[in-house]
């Protein structure tokens, strides 16, 4: 569908900024987000058709998902044990926790760029609210979570990790990761459906942000650039989990700036999502 505007030359998003959204779109948008919500008995059954379609014929099935993640862990943690001249009993509990909470934030992402694009024969053939695409996403990626979490716990008491009450933070943490990860993928997906270049962009990014963010390596290994971790998102994102796991209380640095991307997320996502809403049918 073309976007090319009549008044002047000006793009619609420029003039969607200049004349603000109208109570009715915000509104509607706020209502297909709280009936894709209800409708969650159908995008639980999407995602789970999908994983299993994803895993046909395969005798083991989705734990595929698990013993693969597992061997990596173990190997990746072997090696750069050794090369980071660290403590097995602390590196691969610290590595199998950030791995796994990593797994569930780049693929929140990187699905969520998709979550239209791979859905568009749904789209326009079911009445129903687009946001269940999204909430599809978010619910298959954390059925893989949920695979994968049991690596860390075989990790952590192997080496005697102490799992101690920290660990009631954890499902608060993902909540809030959950929450985001909403936003992104609404966001995201709506880019994705208008411009193709955009999952591709923001998978080099994420790829990017893997060797920034201290998942294979310890915070503590970077004294001298602390700005560079304080201003990565992805570090607060896989903190305010991995610290409760490992029996440590997550710092409020780590929550404030997830919060803060939350709010400024969804107040970016919520003026996009009411504007275009209505055309990903016709670009997907």
């Amino acid at each position: 569908m073309s976007t090319t505007a009549p008044h002047g030359g000006e793009s619609p998003l420029l003039l969607q900024f200049r004349h603000g959204l109208r109570r009715d779109q915000f509104d509607k948008a706020i209502r297909d987000i709280r009936d894709g919500w209800a409708r969650r008995e159908l995008w639980m059954t999407l995602a789970f058709q999908d994983i299993r379609r994803r895993y046909r014929r395969s005798k083991l099935g989705p734990f595929w998902i698990t013993i693969s993640m597992g061997i990596m862990v173990m190997a990746l943690g072997l090696l750069y044990g050794q090369i980071f001249r660290q403590d097995l009993h602390e590196y691969l509990p610290f590595l199998a926790a950030g791995f796994v909470i990593w797994g569930l934030v780049s693929t929140m992402i990187i699905d969520g760029c998709e979550a239209f694009i791979v859905s568009d024969g749904m789209i326009r053939q079911l009445n129903a609210p687009i946001s269940i695409y999204a909430y599809k996403c978010i619910w298959s990626n954390l059925i893989i979570f949920a695979h994968n979490i049991w690596i860390f716990f075989g990790v952590a008491l192997w080496y005697g990790i102490d799992l101690n009450w920290n660990l009631l933070w954890v499902p608060v943490a993902l909540l809030v990761l959950v929450a985001n990860g909403l936003w992104m993928s609404l966001f995201f997906g709506l880019l994705s459906a208008r411009f193709r270049d955009v999952p591709l962009i923001i998978g080099s990014v994420v790829q990017v942000f893997f060797f920034i963010t201290p998942v294979i390596w310890h915070p503590a290994m970077l004294p001298d650039r602390a700005l560079l971790l304080d201003l990565n998102p992805f570090y607060h994102m896989v903190e305010i989990v991995r610290a409760p796991m490992l029996g440590q209380p997550p710092g409020l640095e780590h929550w404030l700036a997830v919060l803060l991307l939350g709010l400024v997320g969804w107040a970016v996502t919520l003026f996009f999502y009411s504007a275009y809403r209505w055309r990903i049918a016709y670009w997907v």
